[in-house]
C-alpha cells in the first residue's frame, strides 16, 4: 500500500496540473502579476481619480474633493479587512451574504490560498474595487455634501451596498449562480456607483446657482492627467481580475487598451460635430467611458468587439451628459451617472451580446448562438440597480439621522468647501 502511494505520488507530480490541482498550488507568476494588478488598481482612487475628479471641482472645491476621495479610499480599506472581505466572500448565506467566519480576516493565514494566489493577495486586490466603487460615488455630489456625512455614508454604503452585491456576482452568490457575466465590476463597480450617485444627488439637491451660472472646472490640466492614470490603472483593474498571468489576462489588457482609445475618439467626434469643438474633457472623459463600458466584457470578448463596444460608449457617454441629464434636470456634479452609470449598463448588455467562448470557455452571448445570456445580463443590471436605489435611500436617511442632514451651510457652500471645511487653498487667487 505504501509503494502504491508513493508511485501515486511520483506519476501525478510529473501530469500537468489540471486545473483541480492548480488550485490548492500556490503559482509564483500568478501571485506577483495580482501584487502589481494590486497596486496599479489602488493608483486608480487616490491618485487618478482624485485628480481626475479634482480637475472638474471648482478651484474653491479641489482639496474638498481629493480630501474627500482620500478618505473614501482610507475609511473602505479598513472596512474592507475588518469585515467587507467576510461579507462578500466568506462562506455563502442563502446567495445573499458571506458569513462572518473570516471576520478581521480570521481563518486566513499566509499560506492560505485562493485559486494559485496567496488570499492575503486576493482580498487586497478585492478591497481596490470597493474602495474605488464608493469614491466614484462622490462625483455626484461635490461642491455640496458635509465631510462629516460623507464618512459615514461611505461606511454605511461600502457595508450594506458594495458588499452583498460584490457577493452576489463574484462571492458564490446568486447572481454568479445564475450565469450573469461580469469579468471586472459592470454591475459590482459601475452600476452600483452610478446609480447610488444619481440617488445621492437627488437628495442631496442642485448647487446654488446650478443652471443660472457658469461652473467652469478648476482644471482641465489635472484632469487630463488623472485620466491618464485611471487609464494606466485599469489594466490591473481588467487583467488582473483574471487572477492568472495568462492569455485571458493579455487579452482582457488589449480589448481594454483598444475600448477606451475608441471611446475617446467617438465622443471627441460626437462632441466636435454637436458643439464645434473638440475638448481635452471630452477626450479624457471619453477614455473613460470606453474602460468603463469594456470592464464586465473585458475576458470574454475579442478585439472587433471592443472596438464596438468603445464606439458606442463613446457616444452614449456624450449623450449622457451632454443631453440626458439637461433633460431630465438632475445635478450630477461629475457625471457619476452619465459616464459609470450608463456606460456601465450598455457594457454588462454587451457582454451578453458579444461574449466568445474561444475566449473564456463557457462565457457565449447572443451573437454565438446563446440569447439566454442577454436576458440574464438584464436582469442582473435591474437587480443591481434596485437594489442600489433603494438601498442607498435608506442610507442616506440614516446617515441623515446620523449627522444631522448631508448638506453644508449656504454660506460654506457659496465660499468653497476648500476653506470652510478644510482651511486651505487649492489655488492662490491673485486679487487685480
Amino acid at each position: 500500500m505504501k509503494l502504491k502511494k508513493i508511485i501515486l505520488t511520483v506519476i501525478i507530480s510529473l501530469m500537468p496540473f489540471s486545473s483541480a490541482f492548480a488550485a490548492d498550488v500556490l503559482n509564483s507568476g500568478d501571485t506577483a502579476w495580482i501584487i502589481v494588478a494590486t497596486a496599479l488598481v489602488m493608483v486608480m482612487t487616490p491618485a487618478g481619480l482624485a485628480l481626475f475628479y479634482g480637475g472638474m471641482s471648482r478651484y474653491k472645491n479641489l482639496l474638498n474633493t481629493i480630501a474627500m476621495t482620500f478618505v473614501a479610499y482610507c475609511l473602505a480599506s479598513v472596512i474592507w479587512m475588518m469585515w467587507g472581505y467576510t461579507l462578500a466572500f466568506g462562506p455563502d448565506k442563502g446567495g445573499i451574504i458571506g458569513g462572518l467566519e473570516n471576520l478581521f480576516l480570521a481563518g486566513i493565514g499566509v499560506n492560505s490560498l485562493t485559486g494559485s494566489i496567496p488570499t492575503y493577495v486576493f482580498a487586497l486586490f478585492q478591497m481596490t474595487f470597493a474602495c474605488i466603487t464608493v469614491a466614484l460615488v462622490l462625483g455626484s455630489i461635490v461642491d455640496r455634501m458635509k465631510f462629516s456625512s460623507w464618512i459615514v455614508f461611505t461606511v454605511l454604503w461600502v457595508t450594506f451596498i458594495y458588499c452583498p452585491i460584490a457577493h452576489w456576482v463574484w462571492g458564490g452568490g446568486w447572481m454568479g449562480n445564475m450565469g450573469a457575466l461580469d469579468f471586472a465590476g459592470g454591475t459590482v463597480v459601475h452600476i452600483n456607483a452610478g446609480v447610488a450617485g444619481l440617488v445621492l444627488s437627488l437628495v442631496v439637491g442642485k448647487r446654488i446657482g446650478y443652471g443660472k451660472e457658469a461652473m467652469f472646472p478648476s482644471s482641465i490640466t489635472l484632469t487630463g492627467l488623472g485620466a491618464a492614470l485611471l487609464w494606466f490603472g485599469w489594466f490591473g483593474f481588467n487583467a488582473g481580475s483574471q487572477l492568472a498571468a495568462d492569455g485571458v489576462a493579455g487579452s482582457a489588457f488589449l480589448v481594454t487598451n483598444t475600448s477606451a482609445s475608441m471611446a475617446a475618439l467617438s465622443w471627441m467626434f460626437a462632441e466636435w460635430i454637436v458643439n464645434k469643438k473638440p475638448t481635452v474633457l471630452g477626450i479624457a472623459s471619453g477614455v473613460v467611458a470606453g474602460l468603463v463600458a469594456i470592464t464586465p466584457a473585458a475576458g470574454f470578448v475579442n478585439l472587433p468587439a471592443s472596438l464596438v463596444i468603445g464606439l458606442v460608449a463613446g457616444v452614449l457617454g456624450f449623450y449622457g451628459v451632454a443631453v440626458l441629464k439637461q433633460k431630465i434636470g438632475y445635478d450630477d456634479s461629475l457625471d457619476a451617472f452619465g459616464v459609470h452609470g450608463i456606460c456601465g449598463i450598455w457594457g454588462a448588455l454587451a457582454t451578453g451580446i458579444f461574449a466568445n467562448p474561444a475566449i473564456t470557455e463557457g462565457a457565449k452571448g447572443l451573437i454565438y448562438g446563446n440569447p439566454k445570456q442577454l436576458w440574464i445580463q438584464f436582469v442582473s443590471i435591474i437587480a443591481t440597480a434596485v437594489f442600489t436605489a433603494v438601498g442607498t435611500i435608506i442610507v442616506i436617511y440614516v446617515t441623515k439621522l446620523i449627522t444631522g442632514g448631508l448638506r453644508v451651510e449656504e454660506e460654506s457652500e457659496i465660499v468653497g468647501l476648500d476653506s470652510s471645511i478644510h482651511g486651505e487653498r487649492g489655488f492662490e487667487i491673485q486679487e487685480v
